[in-house]
């Protein structure tokens, strides 16, 4: 489980996160939802160690993240695949995957054994460029990589910006697989707020850096004030 209390996190004299408590449980898909501004991605950048807070605790089954460097918090279990999707264009699929694998101590070949078989378009595509691959290609790619270090928890930051609704819906289900196969806690940030909350167990919305709404995902899904003015979704 993450539990996050009182979290404020600043940029000068902005405060992109005010007071953010929260709690992720354990296997669990939680979405984080809110307009361009919300604070979503510096959560996201919080939790990894990429940014220090002003204020306030993020513990790890009660292991304390604040101020850990980024690569103990990874070596810890947590995976973060950043918005833009990470991967290095000019290199293979198979070196992406092998970078990824540096922080783990499992066989290599056995985690990209692993990878292919749930990624199956980069097993084939393997010995290609990162560059030459679709949209929807590159985003497993960002995925696996993260993946192939056997996080416990999985940061994703917009994974479907910029793809097709169908290749979306197919990323969402990929999403929702792995954390129930894996018992993966994942922590999923997206604009795209109606196929998030259609995997999510739960859901906090952010508005100008502080939690207007923190329930079960069915519950934000049937608010229609939360959908109207903080989500965007007008049916």
């Amino acid at each position: 489980m993450i539990t996050i209390e009182n979290l404020t996190v600043s940029f000068g004299a902005v405060q992109a996160l005010r007071d953010v408590t929260m709690q992720v449980e354990t296997g669990k898909i939680t979405a984080v939802l809110g307009a361009n501004g919300a604070g979503k991605t510096t959560l996201l950048r919080t939790i990894s160690g990429l940014k220090e807070p002003v204020q306030g605790s993020i513990l790890l089954d009660g292991r304390p993240l604040v101020r850990e460097r980024p690569e103990n918090i990874a070596r810890m279990g947590v995976g973060h695949v950043p918005e833009g999707r990470g991967v290095i264009g000019e290199f293979t699929v198979e070196e992406n995957l092998r970078l990824g694998a540096m922080i783990t101590k499992a066989p290599l070949n056995e985690g990209l054994d692993e990878q292919y078989r749930q990624f199956p378009v980069l097993g084939e595509r393997r010995k290609q460029h990162a560059a030459k691959l679709s949209g929807g290609e590159r985003q497993m790619l960002a995925m696996a990589r993260a993946l192939i270090a056997r996080p416990t928890v999985l940061l994703l930051d917009e994974p479907s910006l910029g793809l097709a609704p169908i290749v979306t819906a197919q990323l969402m289900h990929t999403i929702h697989d792995l954390c129930s196969s894996r018992n993966l806690t994942v922590i999923l940030v997206e604009q795209n707020a109606s196929s998030a909350l259609r995997i999510a167990d739960h859901a906090v919305v952010l508005h100008l850096g502080t939690v207007v709404a923190n329930d079960a995902a069915s519950t934000v899904a049937a608010d229609e004030k939360l959908r109207q003015y903080y989500l965007g979704m007008v049916e």
